[in-house]
Order: structure tokens, then C-alpha cells, then sequence
């Protein structure tokens, strides 16, 4: 599964082994504990990548092949799109969990077929370094 955190800093994306349920779950007692609400709910996210990333082709050979099969989960998919020469946009579809539902501060959860999973982890992780190294 695939986690994005946003906070006041930015965006963090890392893979994690826990499902989506246990996750929620875990949260959901941490939130009873602590006296804190927590909203739940079906959405999207998206971030750019350096359109240049090396094992971009792979991703986007993944995507066109899982689109052409039948979907085994229709609530987690992803897309590709070129945003400008730069840039490509990857959007994935998964669960926004947060305080209230118009925070700007949560984390994003999906789970994708572990190959699509690997290459977008392996992406970020490129176009971070590139942003750190070029900062």
C-alpha cells in the first residue's frame, strides 16, 4: 500500500505493509484515545514527477496494461498524465483520512498491484533526491 502524508511541510510518500482496514483501524482507536475526531472518505491525489525520471517507461507501460485488463478493485487505479515537457502528473485514487474533511493536513492511502506500487515508490524516491541535491 501506498501512503501520502501532507502536512504543513509538504508531501511524504512511502510504502507501507499494513491494509487500508488495519490502518483505518488503527487510527480510528488512536483518534478514540486521544479524543480527536477523524473523517474517512473515498478520494484523489496527485503529485508531479520529473517527466525525464528514470523508469518512467516502466510505470507507464504498467498502467497502459493493468487499464486494458479487467479491474479486480475498481476503487484503486492510477493515471499518468503529461502535464508539460517537464512534468508528468501520477493520479491515484484511494482513501483521504484526516481531523475534518476539509484539512489540508492528512494522509492519502491506496493500494496498487505491487509492481505499479514498486515503480511509483522508486520514482519519488529519484525525483526527491534530484530536489534535495538540486536545492
Amino acid at each position: 500500500m501506498l501512503k501520502l502524508t501532507y502536512t504543513e511541510f509538504g508531501l511524504h510518500l512511502e510504502r507501507v505493509s499494513t491494509s487500508l482496514e488495519a490502518l483505518v483501524a488503527q487510527h480510528v482507536v488512536l483518534a478514540l484515545r486521544l479524543g480527536c475526531t477523524l473523517h474517512v472518505e473515498s478520494s484523489r491525489a496527485a503529485f508531479l514527477i520529473s517527466a525525464q525520471a528514470p523508469g518512467l517507461v516502466n510505470l507507464e507501460r504498467l498502467v497502459r496494461l493493468m487499464q486494458n485488463a479487467p479491474s479486480t478493485d475498481p476503487q484503486s487505479t492510477i493515471a499518468l498524465a503529461l502535464v508539460d515537457p517537464e512534468f508528468v502528473e501520477i493520479s491515484l485514487q484511494g482513501s483521504w483520512i484526516a481531523a475534518s474533511a476539509d484539512a489540508e493536513e492528512g494522509m492519502f492511502v491506496t493500494a496498487l498491484a505491487d509492481q505499479v506500487e514498486f515503480f511509483v515508490y522508486k520514482l519519488w524516491q529519484v525525483t526527491q533526491a534530484k530536489t534535495v541535491c538540486n536545492s
